[in-house]
């Protein structure tokens, strides 16, 4: 069995929540989890983000519900890190 260590997403998020209590909101859903929100652009009512996530054992759906809570949508996976258990 694989666990995934780290992921980054390209996540499209309105402006509001901004981008700190976005990440806290995250991390808050999903315990013991590390999130860095990168804004790396600003339109008129959106923002386009990376969010990497880092975990011992990261459950990439439980990940994609919380930024859908929060007003966002998961545009791709961009990286990930995955370790096996064997």
């Amino acid at each position: 069995m694989s666990s995934i260590k780290r992921i980054v997403l390209d996540v499209l998020k309105p402006h509001q929540p901004n981008a700190l209590d976005f990440a806290s909101a995250i991390a808050d859903q999903n315990s013991g989890c590390r999130v860095i929100v990168t804004v790396t652009g600003v339109d008129e009512k959106t923002e386009s983000t990376l969010v990497v996530v880092e975990s011992e054992d990261i459950i990439y759906e439980s990940i994609v519900r919380s930024i859908s809570s929060l007003g966002g949508s998961v545009h791709s996976v961009d990286e990930v890190e995955v370790t096996s258990s064997l």
